[in-house]
């Protein structure tokens, strides 16, 4: 979870109330966050001879994005003390009547396809509320931002830019501008090769330098604005100074890239003359059906059921009761007039966390008080879980091999290419295997669509100890299934090796038949005077099968038949040499 400091005094002050350490931490503790240390009970270091101020360390859960900042936290916190009410988030047009734009270009998707913007008029910032601004960004592209690799925020001194504003994707050499806090003007290929040993920024230099273009954001006279994700522009860089703040947020995620926004213009528009009010800007990017207005500040509406609050929390509250509770933790409510089991919930835009009616039980529980909630016992008995039948089965071949002398091996579940096609001596026919995008190395390139190379690489590594070998694994595989919502599916397979001085055939084939008769299936064959017991309900066989895996005229196809339901279940064999050389066997 991100640990946020914020300067004791300033918090207490704008909690209207000075509270001790034990008192404070209490506070924390109620309303779901937690006291990580208060350091005006520790040594401070001094800094330009004087001594840095008392902080609050205070760690704050990971979906609570809109308390990233000193504003998010005193604001909350005054909210759920019923000293505040919570913000109504407007959306203002600019004095001239006329909306600031920004086009997409096509050639953006190629790198960074999504865009959003704001401006905040008339900001009124200080030193420490500039340097909370600062962090805030900071703290959101190191968390929901993955690295900037997801989104990157840009803010820009609009005074010092004109509209309307381009979002270009350009080839490096033709992007030419002074980065921030530099002063000399580098063009985007000098710009990644002077920042890809910084300090700060080397880490986000790699998510566009081996693009073929860069992307880039221009004001109507084509100044550069920013170099996302990488720097921004000296020419606009905001200062304390700084009146009308330009906000560009660029993505690869636009879920992100919403939640981003919302939370930058919110905390910050409490700052703007006109108290939280944020000028929206038009989004025109017609190739992608992406053209919008921006942010959507409007509360998201949902309901949660009375019945469903109170059998988790085990209260008996009604809906006003709820209603009043949920508007300590920033809610709008209201008994809904559909039901009378029902409430209507209004979402403000600062809480992407809240997905699920549990999400709403949860806040319910925090206004109402953790430590007050009844505790009794459970009113049904305890259960005990039940296994999923397929992994009963599963334990019941583990069981049955490892009984017959077999050992268990757990190989990697991904592998390379080659090993899990060509080595076999299979083709890929490109609509099998689940295939990684960006592998860091060659050996996992693919996730495993059989078990046999795990098998075999265990066998090769530890082919120095005594023989013979003789390990199985049950594990699961995938292969591309289009028709699912995922793309992809899993099996659950079960396979085992043999690895001595001769072929081993008659061992797998004992060993099989004894897992296939702990399973309650009998060998069918219709040989004269033999009838296999149960062949009527459950019964297999084996046919000789050509597959390349295998030495030919030496692999066998393993039948079942469920009642009038037959199909084939597997294949055993003798390896063919080839297989067995790629292997080093």
């Amino acid at each position: 979870m991100p640990t946020i400091a914020v300067d004791k005094v300033a918090l207490f002050e704008a909690l209207g109330q000075a509270y001790t350490t034990e008192e404070f931490d209490e506070l924390c503790f109620e309303f779901g966050i937690e006291l990580d240390e208060d350091t005006s009970n520790s040594d401070r270091p001094v800094v330009n001879g004087k001594q840095e101020p008392a902080q609050l360390k205070i760690e704050i859960p990971a979906n609570r994005y809109d308390m990233l900042c000193f504003e998010g936290i005193s604001l909350m916190l005054n909210i759920f003390r019923g000293k505040a009410v919570a913000p109504n988030y407007r959306l203002v047009p600019p004095p001239s009547g006329k909306l600031e734009t920004i086009t997409v270009h096509p050639e953006t998707s190629k790198i960074r396809p999504y865009l959003a913007g704001a401006i905040l008029r008339d900001v009124k910032f200080t030193k420490e509320r500039y340097d909370s601004f600062l962090a805030l960004q900071d703290k959101l592209h190191q968390n929901l931002a993955r690295q900037r690799t997801l989104v990157a925020i840009g803010t820009h001194d609009l005074d010092t830019i004109k509209g309307p504003f381009t979002y270009e994707a350009l080839p490096p050499e033709q992007i030419n501008f002074v980065p921030l806090n530099q002063t000399k003007s580098m063009n985007g290929a000098e710009l990644a090769k002077f920042y890809e040993n910084d300090k700060h920024l080397s880490r986000y230099v790699p998510i566009i330098k081996d693009s073929p273009v860069y992307p880039v954001i221009l004001d109507s006279n084509r100044t550069v604005c920013s170099l996302p994700p990488v720097i921004n522009s000296e020419h606009s860089k905001i200062s304390v100074k700084t009146r009308n703040v330009f906000i560009d947020v660029t993505a690869t995620d636009k879920t992100k890239l919403e939640i981003v926004t919302n939370i930058i213009v919110t905390m910050f528009s409490q700052y703007t003359e006109d108290q939280f009010t944020v000028e929206p800007v038009n989004i025109i990017s017609k190739h992608n059906h992406q053209s919008r207005q921006v942010p959507n500040l409007t509360p998201r509406e949902t309901q949660a059921e009375i019945s469903y609050i109170n059998g988790c929390c085990n209260l008996s509250l009604s809906a006003s009761e709820i209603c009043s509770l949920l508007k300590r933790m920033s809610y709008s409510a209201n008994p809904s007039s559909a039901s009378p089991d029902l409430i209507d919930v209004h979402i403000p835009p600062t809480r992407a966390d809240i997905l699920h009616q549990c999400d709403i039980m949860e806040d319910v529980a925090i206004a109402y008080g953790f430590n007050r909630l009844p505790r009794s016992f459970p009113s049904k008995s305890g259960t005990v879980a039940q296994p999923l039948m397929i992994n009963k089965l599963s334990d019941i071949v583990r069981l049955e091999a490892a009984m017959a002398g077999w050992s268990e091996v757990m190989p990697l579940v991904l592998c390379s290419h080659d090993e899990n096609f060509a080595y076999l001596n299979r083709i890929d026919d490109g609509k099998t295997a689940v295939k990684l995008a960006n592998p860091k190395t060659a050996e996992y390139q693919v996730v495993r669509t059989s078990l046999l190379p795990g098998l075999l690489k265990t066998i090769r590594e530890n082919k120095h100890h005594s023989v013979p070998i003789k390990i199985f694994e049950v594990g699961d595989v995938a292969f591309k299934d289009l028709a699912l919502e995922r793309k992809s599916r899993n099996e659950r397979h079960f396979a085992a090796a043999w690895y001595g001085k001769s072929s081993g055939f008659e061992v797998v084939h004992g060993l099989m038949d004894r897992i296939m008769l702990m399973l309650k299936s009998a060998f069918f064959t219709s040989e004269e005077g033999l009838q296999g017991k149960g062949a009527i309900d459950s019964a297999y066989w084996i046919d000789e099968v050509d597959d390349p895996t295998f030495f030919p005229g030496h692999a066998a196809a393993i039948n079942l038949r469920l009642g009038s339901k037959e199909s084939v279940i597997g294949v055993f064999g003798i390896l063919h040499p080839t297989v067995l050389d790629h292997f080093e066997l």
